[in-house]
């Protein structure tokens, strides 16, 4: 079966609690962590947005469990010299045991800069830009580089893991998937498409490590779950390419009147069926995916663990 990690949600929760979340998780039983990397929130109903590269460090203190960023954008608001250099130090405080997620990210978070917020295709060719620069730096060597988007001037980490740290590519799409295929140590996305993880692995993916998120809503009734998921993530069902071109948690809001609560319904488990998340999770399995990070909406994070500990994970293993 597919191996079943936590996702530690940025978004929703301050450093403190996510070290605990993680702490928490590691005892239920899941085998590895997701983080997400966000400068805003999408909402201002899921109130937080720390530094993840601080909060790693604080999670290499408390848990054994590998962990990934779900996702870094390397192109506008961290030059991919400083992503490096985070990454490095990551993976040394994590005694190998991280992954480097990466994406072409989002207006809401690389905006903040004053930066022109980029057209899809020139983030497609920011990032596998970024990611060799990356790599050269993974390396230990000297980097000088002038390419279309980058320049590195005499550039050398010298705290560095004992292996390169791997890079995994997030896409949506047909062209994000084929460079995730060329560039990438591993995929990642958050939806249960097959069709996407075959293209991949057809593109030259190959066996590569395949990652999924999934949320869920672990409630006393359905109704709850749907509740609490409709207040903090209805922003999850915008359309298209939305998702990346709003600048402030206030647009994600008014664009966000749109979704309802019976559409959450349909695109969450909510609630304390069982049933409902193992199926959830066996449809990433059926997929073809490798691993799947879960993440609990809301504030019950204590009772989604004694859940899944004890209702769903045994059913996965």
């Amino acid at each position: 079966m597919v191996s079943v990690g936590y996702f530690l949600s940025s978004e929703e929760f301050s450093p403190r609690e996510l070290v605990h979340q993680a702490r928490l998780a590691e005892a239920a039983g899941f085998e590895r962590l997701w983080i997400s990397d966000h400068f805003h929130p999408w909402l201002d109903e899921q109130g937080s947005s720390p530094f993840v590269w601080s909060v790693i460090g604080a999670l290499s203190e408390v848990t054994s469990l590998p962990i990934s960023t779900a996702v870094t954008c390397p192109l506008i608001r961290m030059h991919p010299v400083v992503v490096a250099q985070a990454a490095a130090t990551a993976a040394v405080q994590c005694e190998g045991r991280f992954v480097l997620g990466v994406g072409t990210g989002e207006a809401l978070n690389e905006h903040v800069t004053g930066e022109q917020w980029p057209p899809p295709q020139v983030r497609l060719e920011m990032l596998e830009e970024a990611i060799d620069v990356i790599r050269a730096l993974h390396s230990g060597e000297e980097v000088n580089h002038r390419g279309q988007y980058y320049t590195v001037d005499h550039a050398r980490l010298y705290t560095l893991p004992e292996q390169p740290v791997p890079i995994y590519v997030s896409a949506f799409g047909p062209e994000a998937t084929e460079l995730a295929a060329r560039t990438g140590d591993g995929f990642c996305t958050v939806m249960p498409d097959a069709d996407l993880v075959r293209k991949y692995r057809e593109a030259g993916g190959g066996d590569r490590p395949v990652q999924g998120g999934l949320k869920v809503c672990w409630a006393d009734s359905e109704e709850d779950g749907v509740r609490t998921a409709h207040q903090r993530w209805r922003n999850e069902l915008l359309p298209g390419k939305l998702p990346s071109t709003l600048p402030t948690p206030a647009d994600y809001a008014a664009a966000s009147t749109l979704v309802t609560e019976d559409m959450v319904r349909g695109q969450f488990p909510c609630g304390p069926d069982a049933d409902r998340h193992v199926a959830a999770v066996r449809e990433f399995a059926d997929a073809g995916f490798d691993e799947v990070y879960v993440q609990q909406i809301g504030p019950d994070q204590e009772k989604f663990f004694e859940a899944w500990q004890t209702q769903v994970l045994p059913r996965l293993s």
